[in-house]
């Protein structure tokens, strides 16, 4: 039996958990911003949607401390960023290229 394509090509999940204690968290980087960004810029560029790019808000990816953090499904490859110039780059280099960015990542 062979193994069916995935649904998308790319499927991104930004951590945009907010703690209650005020304590690290994504939400305190703009995570949400980012999110935002990248999932505006994917159907922009007409890459949303089955076959292409999923981006989703995730609840706490338990990576705080490193944060923001973004996941980016099948290969699982774990990204922090700054701000939009770094998701930008994952965008072009990554989800368009299939190239990820080395100098964002975050072991696995």
């Amino acid at each position: 039996m062979s193994t069916p394509a995935p649904y998308y090509k790319y499927h991104v999940f930004f951590c945009t958990n907010v703690r209650a204690d005020g304590s690290q968290c994504c939400g305190q980087c703009g995570a949400q911003a980012s999110r935002d960004y990248l999932k505006r810029r994917t159907k922009e560029l007409g890459l949303s949607g089955p076959g292409g790019v999923r981006i989703n808000t995730a609840g706490c990816l338990d990576r705080c401390s490193e944060g923001p953090v973004a996941v980016v499904y099948p290969e699982g490859t774990w990204y922090t960023y700054v701000d939009n110039e770094d998701v930008e780059e994952i965008l072009q280099s990554h989800l368009i290229g299939g190239e990820p960015v080395a100098r964002l990542q975050l072991p696995g």
